[in-house]
């Protein structure tokens, strides 16, 4: 499938077949597409619950309950869920991490270009922690870049995903103990393969976006 056809085919999923599962070869392509999302200054402020198995996707399911039921169905019988979290801070001691993982991947070709980066990953950080004071923010952007890559990644490895802002993300931070982590959940992405009834497969409901004219302005 070329990306025109990734593209086109994709959508967000709204009911899932319950007795399909995902192989575990693509599996590990979808958590290797979620640690090799590009982040600003390779902050990677993330971490991420992967849930396969009945019982964990019922723990994810209580971030469903309430005024977000109408998610349920679609973290229940999807074949995995996955929870996008956020770091709630970043510090010195975190950036060292960043740099020193970096290192050992032999990125650095010598310490002052290490020192370099080190200095870099500090200064971006610290304009939108202290000049702009929107740090948390920003790390939610990286998070959202993942998110984003992640979708079209998922679609062309056949598979079909319902990304979910309508989760109770306090519910999930207590499930999963993630403030005291320094963590706070974002979005739920389900994944799997659509039940023949879903109404919003784009062999039933055709794709609509706003026209070139509009969006684009050529220079």
């Amino acid at each position: 499938m070329n990306l025109k056809e990734t593209l086109n085919s994709r959508y967000t999923t709204k009911e899932y077949d319950a007795s399909k599962k995902i192989s575990d070869t693509d599996m590990a392509e979808v958590k290797n597409l979620l640690r090799m999302s590009p982040s600003s200054v390779n902050l990677q402020p993330w971490h991420f619950i992967v849930a396969e198995t009945t019982e964990g996707k019922a723990r994810m399911a209580k971030g469903t309950q309430g005024f977000f039921h109408f998610n349920e169905p679609k973290v229940t019988n999807a074949a995995a869920v996955v929870l996008f979290c956020v770091k709630t801070d970043a510090d010195d001691t975190y950036y060292q991490h960043i740099a020193d993982t970096e290192d050992k991947a032999g990125r650095f070709p010598n310490e002052d270009i290490k020192n370099g980066f080190l200095g870099a990953v500090k200064a971006f950080a610290g304009i939108h922690k202290y000049d702009l004071k929107d740090l948390q923010h920003w790390m939610e952007k990286q998070v959202y870049l993942n998110i984003g890559s992640f979708l079209l990644g998922v679609a062309s490895l056949g598979l079909d995903a319902t990304p979910m802002e309508g989760i109770d993300v306090k519910a999930l931070d207590e499930e999963f103990g993630l403030r005291e982590k320094g963590f706070t959940s974002l979005v739920a992405v389900s994944l799997g393969y659509h039940a023949e009834s879903d109404f919003n497969a784009t062999d039933k409901t055709p794709k609509s976006r706003l026209p070139e004219s509009e969006i684009f302005t050529q220079i």
